[in-house]
């Protein structure tokens, strides 16, 4: 017979506006999009029998600290992406949540600096000889001056932003003028320094990670575009990520990756958990990579806390490999009680 699992108290974070309502039906298409995440957790860890209630969070930390005192949560369940309006503040939230000795589930705040801090991460994938693109940084306030030790096309987005924010096929430039022309543009759109690296042209992999000492991959996800007109860069923009109508335009999918050379699975899979570990990750992650036309693997980006939607690449991707949404919940909220956390010790 199999064991069923304990039941917990499960203390959901979220931002104050995306607390979800018992049901979805009736809002609008967007709205429906923007609640997901949260809707699909909450509604799933209650069905597995969980005392799961949200806590919504802007900018204050009080509420927390009331709710793990007064109800004492087996788990937090982090789906912060942002605090204070700040995306890469959802790591101090974590860091209150240790000192507070409060398991939760996701990344620990060493692994989400080292991965959130774009140019960080990669001087430290550099150090460690994995490959990724050749970078500059650009920062605000600084008078442009050539980068002539990187070659074109250049690929130019937000050192700090998530989400594609700030990324257009304008994104790839092929001359100074367009370079300095992005720059500007992100500088003024992002507040935040430009990240300027060399386009890999090849293919767009993506790859799940799980664990905390003993890591497991998930099978390799791929982009591809059926509509795009050749010539044009194959990059996940803004518009490829999060507008349904442009991607049915464009025919955007993401499933399997298909006819990869021989071998190259074992490759993708133990980069992957090495890159995971340098970054001192925990929990879950999902790993992007570009595969160049000559078989060469460059780390694009390594993301804590990915989406957990039921439907989207990271839950797909572990549905694949024979783990239900359901069961991958379970792992997250397992791995995050199981967590050796400092004060653990």
């Amino acid at each position: 017979m199999s064991r069923k699992p304990r039941k917990h108290r499960v203390l959901v974070l979220m931002h104050k506006d995306l607390i979800p309502p018992e049901s979805l039906e009736g809002l609008s298409d967007q709205r429906q999009a923007e609640l997901k995440t949260e809707y699909d957790v909450m509604t799933t860890l209650r069905k597995q029998g969980h005392e799961a209630i949200p806590l919504g969070l802007t900018d204050e930390l009080g509420e927390l600290r009331q709710q793990i005192m007064d109800w004492k949560p087996h788990v937090a369940f982090n789906l912060l992406e942002e605090f204070h309006s700040i995306a890469t503040y959802d790591q101090h939230v974590v860091s209150f949540l240790e000192l507070m000795r409060q398991p939760y589930t996701g990344c620990n705040p060493r692994g989400m600096l080292l991965s959130h801090d774009k140019v960080l991460c990669k001087k430290i994938l550099t150090y460690h000889r994995i490959l990724t693109p050749h970078f500059a940084v650009v920062p605000r306030n600084r008078k442009f001056r050539p980068l002539r030790k990187l070659k074109y096309p250049l690929f130019v987005k937000s050192a700090t932003e998530d989400a594609s924010l700030g990324i257009s096929q304008a994104s790839v430039v092929s001359n100074e003028d367009k370079l300095r022309e992005r720059i500007e543009f992100i500088h003024q759109q992002t507040q935040s320094d430009a990240l300027v690296e060399e386009y890999i042209e090849g293919r767009e992999l993506y790859v799940g990670v799980m664990g905390n000492q003993r890591l497991v991959t998930f099978p390799t996800w791929e982009l591809s575009i059926e509509n795009v007109p050749e010539g044009t860069p194959l990059i996940a923009t803004r518009k490829v990520k999060w507008d349904p109508q442009y991607q049915a335009k464009l025919g955007v999918k993401t499933g399997p990756a298909r006819d990869l050379p021989p071998g190259m699975d074992e490759r993708i899979s133990k980069l992957c958990r090495r890159i995971y570990r340098v970054l001192e990750m925990s929990g879950f992650a999902r790993i992007d990579l570009r595969l160049s036309q000559d078989g060469r693997l460059y780390v694009l980006e390594a993301n804590a806390n990915p989406n957990l939607s039921r439907g989207e690449d990271f839950a797909d991707s572990a549905k694949k490999a024979g783990v239900s949404y359901e069961t991958l919940l379970e792992r997250i909220v397992s791995l995050g009680m199981t967590y050796q956390a400092e004060w653990r010790g």
